[in-house]
């Protein structure tokens, strides 16, 4: 398990409910991915996130990894094709990442975006768009409200066309909620006998090997890169 919370929080679960739907949602095709935060100019200077021996990804490693891994998780984890990462990145003098943008293609077509940044206004932005519905949250990563998150979805729109605001209540926050996910993992090994889940190591490498392909790109001048798992 990688730490990546919101995977954990019921929202998540109704939303796939949403996205497995072909009647409601259809095919996915596209989704718009960003995270991005502004923490001053002591984090810029001191963080270990902007230090090359210690976190080298820098904004990609960080912000990126949530926007990568929510992509991932819009697509049923189906791995796309090609990064290309766009032009002018941002780095700092010791040539860490601060921010970046990059787009995924998969071969039936599909695109996503996704932008990460330490240089820019706190944004959880998610939009995931069918052929039936769209899917759109401002607060992927970390619920404005702790106990009850919301999502966006709306279905054959047109003009005129109705959204609808799903609630989702939590008695546990996200955070806890992975942790005893974790803590049943171990006793499931521990007292029972159990084998260790293979899930979360897949899509952990998963996330990682599209971080990797982005992160190349970015080193050859935003040049196409095959995603090989």
């Amino acid at each position: 398990m990688d730490g990546t919370m919101w995977m954990h929080h019921p929202r998540t679960a109704k939303m796939r409910e949403i996205l497995s739907d072909p009647s409601r949602f259809g095919q996915v095709k596209r989704i718009n991915s960003t995270f991005c935060y502004s923490r001053g100019s002591n984090f810029l200077e001191n963080d270990i996130r902007v230090k090359p021996d210690l976190d080298v990804l820098g904004a990609l490693g960080d912000t990126g990894w949530y926007c990568i891994r929510s992509i991932l998780w819009a697509n049923d984890y189906q791995l796309p094709q090609t990064a290309i990462a766009f032009p002018n990145p941002v780095k700092n003098d010791a040539g860490v990442l601060l921010s970046c943008d990059a787009s995924l293609h998969w071969e039936d077509g599909r695109v996503a975006t996704l932008s990460c940044s330490f240089l820019h206004n706190l944004t959880m932005d998610l939009t995931v768009i069918g052929t039936e519905g769209t899917i759109h949250l401002d607060d992927f990563l970390i619920p404005f409200v702790e106990n009850a998150a919301h999502f966006i979805f709306a279905s054959e729109s047109a003009i005129g066309w109705k959204s609808a605001k799903h609630v989702v209540s939590t008695v546990l926050p996200q955070e806890a909620l992975m942790v005893a996910e974790f803590s049943r993992l171990v006793v499931a090994i521990k007292y029972s006998g159990a084998k260790p889940d293979g899930v979360w190591p897949a899509i952990s490498r998963k996330t990682q090997v599209v971080m990797d392909a982005v992160k190349a790109s970015i080193d050859n001048g935003s040049q196409p890169v095959q995603i090989v798992f």
